[in-house]
């Protein structure tokens, strides 16, 4: 029993900062840039409950949570999302490129985090083993979660940060059109990341390209993160 909720703050702890400080970044980055939207609706905020979405933040992680938790007594992959923002992209001087920058705060913000986490680590041998053990096991699923979060969120499909991205790095007219997959953008990811690669799996043809791509940066991206912060590695 202790086990399973030590494991469930370890899975959820680190996610709901990460999401938390991902999305007051978005906020944070337009009111710089001279939208106060989010600021007058109250987003601005480190508080986790105004960054709640029912669905992405409590009904779907909560379903990955305990169902994994029953099934193979861990957390072995959580997938979720935060209220959007709001941002009215036409208060910037230079709106395609305003939106560019407030969409690539949230990602930065995660990777800024998990670098802090390297940094935090070195503080590690001044607590007693059982302490230090349980912070280190923490700080690593912090650079995870933060990890995945920011990478995760730059795969260049809108809404994802990484299409808004996308959207005001291309000539005007691609641009235009790549923004309207922003109306199935939910769908499209959500077909890459369980539909097809669970129909792949049950008729025998693992396909999984999402997770698959994580899997493979995640190691090298989590070694840089700690050489950058001025060790090779903990555990």
């Amino acid at each position: 029993m202790i086990d399973t909720i030590l494991s469930f703050v370890l899975a959820v702890v680190p996610a709901i900062l990460a999401i938390t400080l991902h999305e007051a970044a978005h906020g944070y980055a337009a009111w710089a840039l001279g939208d106060d939207t989010a600021k007058k609706l109250g987003r601005l905020s480190l508080n986790p409950l105004v960054h709640v979405d029912r669905m992405g933040t409590i009904i779907l992680p909560g379903f990955l949570l305990i169902s994994q938790l029953l099934t193979i007594g861990r957390v072995g992959f959580m997938f979720g999302w935060a209220k959007p923002v709001p941002v009215a992209a036409w208060k910037f001087a230079h709106p395609r490129r305003g939106m560019m920058i407030v969409a690539a705060a949230g990602p930065a913000m995660n990777f800024l985090l998990a670098w802090l986490a390297g940094v935090a680590a070195h503080g590690l041998d001044i607590l007693p083993p059982a302490a230090g053990e349980l912070a280190a096991e923490f700080l690593d699923d912090f650079i995870i979660v933060n990890l995945v979060l920011g990478l995760f969120n730059l795969l260049p499909i809108p809404p994802l940060d990484g299409g808004r991205i996308m959207v005001g790095l291309l000539p005007e007219r691609l641009a235009l059109a790549w923004a309207k997959v922003e109306r199935f953008g939910i769908l499209i990811v959500l077909l890459l990341v369980f539909l097809i690669p669970e129909v792949a799996r049950s008729m025998g043809t693992p396909f999984n390209p999402v997770q698959d791509a994580l899997g493979d940066i995640l190691p090298w991206a989590r070694h840089w993160v700690l050489i950058l912060s001025g060790h090779g590695q903990f555990s």
